[in-house]
């Protein structure tokens, strides 16, 4: 034990002995201990609670052991480790280790530190409390418990309520997919698609299905992921979200710890892969937000490769939209979290780190600027050597030697350096068989190129190819963004007027679908 950590244990000792002496609880005890302690050593909550019951955190684990015990369910997997960073602030118990730490201290969750009530839906102030053995009406019982008891049928019914009309938003956008129309993200879509969101981030704050079901929803998640490449986003996104909706309603029961883990992942993938769809979308804000929501499922599961993926894959938001500075802090922090673990993030981060410099450098960049790209890249490349080979043939959940050719390509164009760039996104549009997405973008930065090099008629013919070529359900604003920009550049060039030139204008109007004409 440190000084500093003998000290707070001295003061924490006489608090505790004066409040015993004054026949303090241990609850009262926690909160003076709390208060004598945190300024000084940053004591948590959950920590001056052990502290006021003067036991160490060996104690406490044999206490949670024998609760599984009592409620005859398998010995945790809960040590020293992992209640030291619980303690530390380090880490979130889940709502199963959170509901037994309230059962030891016989506290609830906001007096250890966590907002909202406990899974179990009791009090926790005496004994019998994990039993069920209270009754909401007795004095002692919690005011806001009893609140939850009296509130609690409503409350579920008027979720139930919520969650049938934002999936019947979703269904009818998918059937007027299906019968060839072309539905916009209007406000009821994206009120449903932030309302599935919402009650996803509920659950995973406030929270038996089979394990075949399980593997069922995991093969699911799977296909989604190899459907990113292939389907209409506003498509996908349906899809996605009537899962998510789905896994968000198992978690919201009590599951076994492995069970709710697996959850916790599915969750985890599915919202960051509706944060993807989103920005394919042209929505940033909602993109954000499901990537926080994966954050939030990621850090249940304490896998390092699924958090570093999730960073990695929201960093490309303030990529996209303007703020590379950002994108860079997002990119390493990735890199930071995947450590020496190989995984999809080591190859992805690096990339989003040279894409951010090149945006900064621009096209006169310092050499500097632009060597600390390339070595990035060159890191990209070495990680992805190591990576596992499913994880290297997965778009989605993984980072493929196309992507890699592509963003590598991208990064030269942003730097100027046409030729090698030009010769990169060549062979990046050969690996393509699918994903129209990327193989648009790849075009319209061969058409940078070309406007680069001093060759706006060429360019305006490669980008009106390559918008004719895209069908109108994959038209987002997030891919015709960089046409549009391409135009002004043309028109800054001096390129107003010429066959190609107003093809690709063409290209750029508005496109109507007839009734009955699928866009994707």
């Amino acid at each position: 034990m440190s000084g500093r950590q003998h000290r707070e244990t001295e003061i924490a000792r006489q608090v505790r002995a004066r409040g015993l002496a004054a026949g303090r609880t241990c609850a009262l005890i926690a909160e003076e201990i709390h208060e004598a302690c945190t300024t000084q050593f940053g004591t948590t909550k959950i920590k001056s609670h052990r502290l006021a019951h003067g036991i160490a955190l060996a104690d406490v684990i044999e206490q949670i052991r024998a609760l599984f015990e009592r409620d005859e369910k398998s010995v945790p997997g809960i040590g020293e480790t992992l209640l030291s960073a619980y303690e530390s602030g380090l880490k979130r118990p889940g709502p199963e280790y959170l509901h037994y730490l309230c059962s030891v201290y016989r506290v609830e969750p906001p007096a250890l530190g966590f907002d909202g009530p406990c899974i179990c839906g009791r009090g926790h102030r005496t004994p019998n409390a994990a039993k069920g053995e209270h009754d909401p009406s007795d004095a002692d019982f919690p005011a806001d418990t009893r609140e939850l008891f009296v509130s609690r049928q409503g409350s579920e019914d008027q979720a139930a309520r919520g969650d049938e009309e934002d999936e019947n938003v979703m269904r009818r956008t998918l059937l007027g997919l299906l019968a060839g129309k072309q539905p916009e993200l209007d406000s009821a879509v994206l009120a449903a698609v932030e309302g599935i969101r919402r009650r996803m981030d509920d659950t995973l704050m406030s929270a038996t299905v089979s394990p075949a079901m399980l593997d069922q929803w995991e093969e699911a998640t799977l296909s989604f992921g190899r459907q990113y490449t292939t389907t209409a986003p506003l498509r996908l996104l349906c899809d996605v979200l009537l899962e998510l909706s789905a896994v968000r309603t198992a978690m919201s029961r009590r599951q076994p710890t492995d069970l709710q883990e697996r959850l916790c992942r599915m969750a985890a993938q599915l919202s960051g892969l509706c944060g993807m769809i989103m920005i394919n979308l042209g929505d940033h804000r909602l993109a954000r937000a499901f990537f926080r929501t994966g954050r939030t499922a990621a850090d249940e599961t304490g896998d390092r490769a699924l958090r570093a993926w999730i960073t990695a894959r929201e960093s490309l938001v303030p990529l996209y939209y303007g703020d590379a500075r950002e994108a860079l802090n997002l990119a390493k922090k990735s890199r930071d979290l995947a450590g020496q673990t190989p995984c999809a993030a080591q190859a992805m981060a690096p990339v989003v780190e040279a894409r951010a410099l090149a945006l900064l450098a621009g096209t006169n960049g310092k050499k500097e600027v632009i060597d600390q790209a390339k070595r990035a890249l060159a890191k990209a490349r070495s990680a992805f050597l190591h990576m596992k080979a499913d994880e290297q043939e997965d778009m989605a959940f993984g980072y493929t030697e196309k992507q890699l050719y592509f963003y590598q390509g991208d990064v030269l164009t942003k730097l100027g350096q046409t030729l090698e760039a030009d010769m990169v996104l060549e062979q990046a549009l050969e690996k393509y068989s699918d994903h129209i997405l990327d193989q648009t973008l790849i075009r319209l930065d061969r058409a940078q190129c070309k406007l680069l090099e001093g060759d706006g008629e060429e360019a305006a013919k490669l980008a009106a190819k390559a918008l004719d070529m895209l069908a109108v359900g994959y038209r987002t604003e997030f891919v015709m963004r960089p046409a549009y920009q391409l135009e002004r550049d043309l028109v800054k060039a001096g390129y107003t007027t010429g066959p190609n030139v107003q093809a690709l204008r063409n290209q750029l109007l508005p496109v109507s679908v007839p009734e009955g004409k699928g866009g994707a």
